[in-house]
């Protein structure tokens, strides 16, 4: 591919134009909007859990020869355990730090989830206005539908999770925990932004071709990208320079395939 230092200046250049910058609004907002309140529902409910404690215990004794089954039932709520954990204001800051510090990386997950659907709607005004400032002579030809798009997007996030929960043994493994955890998002990130912009540029047949003379390189990038990710907030900001930076490549390959066939 060209010269990686060329396409990553020319795709902040593009980023900072007028138009991007509009584009870069919407996720932006939408983003912000449903995680703000998807954390404090995770939260919320954390604290709730913290507040609330239901038992339930029997006991069977025998009396005469005769078995005598009782049972116990009750929600603990403001037991001494839970008012020292509330009532003081130090392991009520530290309860509250954990919940809340645990609920933030849910939502930074999320929001990488969350922010690639939202910009997977607008990649292909992104990609044309790319086009139309450096690859007027590439026609958008593009291979993709919307059932087709659904489809994938379910299989990808179904293997997603079906990722997560084979990995469930790797997260009490220091290290490898980080790998673990991250590889399954990674996974439906890569496949997500690779689809949504050669979907939008290439045939199929190009596409292939790419992947099978490239795929390296492009994991490179979409790891690149996925890592500037976890960066808290960067998802916001970033989600329309993924689009232009890996439309770049995908532009450039898309036309020296079509000049080798011409």
């Amino acid at each position: 591919m060209e010269n990686e230092s060329s396409i990553l200046s020319r795709s902040i250049k593009d980023l900072f134009s007028a138009k991007m910058l509009q584009y870069s609004i919407l996720p932006f907002i939408l983003s912000m909007l449903v995680l703000y309140i998807l954390f404090f529902i995770v939260a919320g409910v954390g604290l709730d859990q913290l507040g609330t404690m239901d038992v339930q215990s029997s006991q069977t004794t025998i009396e005469n020869g005769i078995p005598h089954t009782e049972s116990f039932q009750a929600t603990l709520e403001g037991t001494a355990i839970i008012k020292f954990l509330m009532g003081s204001a130090f392991t009520s800051w530290i309860a509250s730090f954990l919940v809340y510090t645990i609920g933030g990386f849910l939502v930074l997950y999320l929001s990488i989830f969350v922010a690639l659907l939202i910009i997977g709607f607008l990649t292909p005004l992104i990609l044309k206005e790319l086009q139309k400032r450096h690859y007027a002579d590439v026609e958008m030809i593009g291979h993709s539908n919307l059932l087709e798009g659904i489809f994938l997007t379910l299989k990808w996030v179904f293997i997603m999770i079906i990722l997560f929960i084979v990995f469930i043994p790797l997260y009490f493994i220091p290290i490898i925990n980080i790998i673990a955890f991250n590889f399954p998002l990674y996974y439906f990130f890569h496949k997500m932004m690779t689809y949504d912009v050669s979907s939008n540029i290439c045939t199929k047949e190009e596409a292939k071709k790419i992947k099978y003379f490239h795929g390296s390189t492009l994991r490179l990038k979409t790891l690149a990208l996925y890592l500037l990710s976890l960066i808290p907030f960067v998802i916001f900001f970033a989600s329309v320079f993924y689009v232009i930076y890996l439309g770049h490549s995908y532009f450039i390959e898309v036309k020296k395939l079509r000049e080798e066939v011409a």
